[in-house]
């Protein structure tokens, strides 16, 4: 069968790839990850201001890890003025980076921003990364982050009854197997779960995978790479469990309410629209986008372009609804 062609790149967002491939390459491979984590990207995210001019008091808090495992870091993030109504709504956030690079930094700009507008704190959670810590590590380590988080709720001026769960690419896949997680285990429960262009599926065999090969900024080699370092030779397998790749779950039953968007011209279209589908056919509620032209992660990229501007409003707009109810 031949591959048919894909899907064109919106224009503006074409024109901001250009400005980047010689930085990002959509495939990565095992040997890159050391130098991908030593990139300039990731040493920026230490200069970035977390308070937004003073509106957000903001610690770094070490708390306990898994049973036998290392502490983990949580970034916390409060408004400093007193609220005004009762405790505050918590977006837990979950960083991307493919399970292999990136700090509880990466990607909490955009929860700041949601949390300064809709009056919420932010907690975002470090956990350890691939290869050298494969499958439970990072996600129990998430875990354990939530449960602090909704324990120790009242210290953080938060309410433990409105957490809603954010993440992007791994952290997106991350967050969709939190949401099963804290279902099967009866853990802290959830309002809802923001699943931005999320990484679903290790299988890396739709046909959105295959038509964007070589394009984009993560392509089917790079997505190999992610989850090979995750679940080494599991990758792909009849054995790979929900929790590492929330497209195998079997019940999509009994969760949150979900927001998935994706784009149109990225790898992960077609495990994340299905994934959005498959939640509609077991009973439950969630609101997908895909963005026309889209490539992965485009609005954190080319913030200005109309498609991010579209879509970064969605989000916003997804959590006041769903904070309102």
């Amino acid at each position: 069968m031949t591959q048919a062609p894909p899907p064109p790149f919106d224009p503006e967002l074409a024109a901001a790839l250009e400005l980047i491939k010689d930085v990002i390459s959509p495939g990565l491979t095992m040997d890159e990850i050391a130098d991908v984590r030593q990139g300039a990207g990731i040493q920026m995210l230490a200069e970035l201001d977390l308070t937004l001019d003073g509106f957000f008091e903001v610690e770094d808090r070490a708390v306990p890890g898994p049973e036998g495992a290392p502490e983990i870091s949580l970034l916390i993030c409060r408004p400093a003025v007193p609220a005004q109504g009762g405790p505050r709504p918590v977006i837990y956030h979950v960083h991307g980076g493919g399970m292999i690079i990136g700090n509880n930094r990466v990607g909490v700009d955009a929860a700041l921003a949601w949390a300064k507008e809709l009056d919420a704190v932010v907690v975002s959670v470090e956990y350890r990364l691939a290869p050298e810590h494969p499958h439970p590590a990072p996600v129990e380590d998430v875990y354990v982050g939530l449960e602090w988080t909704a324990k120790n709720a009242a210290e953080l001026g938060a309410d433990p009854q409105r957490i809603v769960v954010a993440g992007a690419s791994a952290g997106g896949g991350l967050s969709a197997a939190l949401a099963l997680l804290t279902r099967d285990r009866g853990g802290p429960q959830l309002i809802g779960q923001l699943l931005m262009c999320p990484m679903l599926d290790d299988r890396n065999d739709s046909p959105s995978t295959y038509q964007m090969a070589g394009l984009g900024v993560w392509d089917r080699t790079a997505n190999e790479t992610g989850w090979t370092a995750l679940l080494g030779d599991l990758r792909g397998g009849p054995d790979v469990p929900a929790y590492a790749a929330p497209a195998r779950a079997e019940d999509l039953s009994g969760l949150p309410p979900a927001f998935l968007d994706v784009g149109s011209a990225e790898t992960f279209r077609d495990e994340v629209v299905a994934y959005a589908s498959r939640i509609w056919q077991a009973g439950g509620a969630a609101e997908l986008h895909v963005w026309p032209g889209g490539f992965h992660g485009f609005d954190g990229f080319a913030p200005q372009a109309a498609l991010s501007q579209a879509c970064r409003a969605a989000h916003v707009e997804w959590l006041r609804r769903l904070l309102s109810r």
